[in-house]
Parts: C-alpha cells; sequence; structure tokens
C-alpha cells in the first residue's frame, strides 16, 4: 500500500492524504477546499485506477486560477507514480 501526502498549490485545500495499492485508490481524505464538492470527488474516485483519474482531472481549472484542487488530485498522484 502506498501513501500519499500532497500539500497543493495555488488551491483551497490544503492537505491531501490518498492511498493506493497496485494501482487502484483505495481510500482518500482532502483537508479544506470546498467540503461538498471534494466529497462527491473522493467518492466517486475511490476504487478506480490511477491513471484514468489522473487523465480525467489533469487540467481542470477553477475559475481563473490556473489550477483547481482535482488538477491538484491529478499532480499528487503523478508526482507519487514518478517516485
Amino acid at each position: 500500500m502506498m501513501n500519499i501526502q500532497y500539500k497543493p498549490k495555488g488551491v483551497c485545500s490544503q492537505l491531501m492524504n490518498i492511498q493506493v495499492e497496485d494501482g487502484i485508490i483505495q481510500d482518500i481524505q482532502i483537508i479544506g477546499g470546498c467540503d461538498g464538492n471534494l466529497q462527491g470527488i473522493c467518492a466517486l474516485i475511490k476504487g478506480r485506477r490511477v491513471d484514468e483519474v489522473t487523465k480525467q482531472l489533469k487540467g481542470i481549472r477553477c475559475g481563473m486560477k490556473n489550477t483547481s484542487c482535482p488538477d491538484q488530485l491529478a499532480t499528487a498522484l503523478l508526482s507519487a507514480q514518478e517516485k
């Protein structure tokens, strides 16, 4: 089991804790940000493949920001794959 702890940059959320096993997201907790939206995202991605989730979330923007919580989540997953 791989535990990823990521501090997002440029968004309202403050910390992402993600557990991945065999390329599948087992659990995720996001602290800070838009609570209801992030709970929904977490519920939708549990049990899904990391590569599938990163493809869908990478590049999503929040308003005028160059990033978003979903984009930062993709960044966290991609950075963990590189290690």
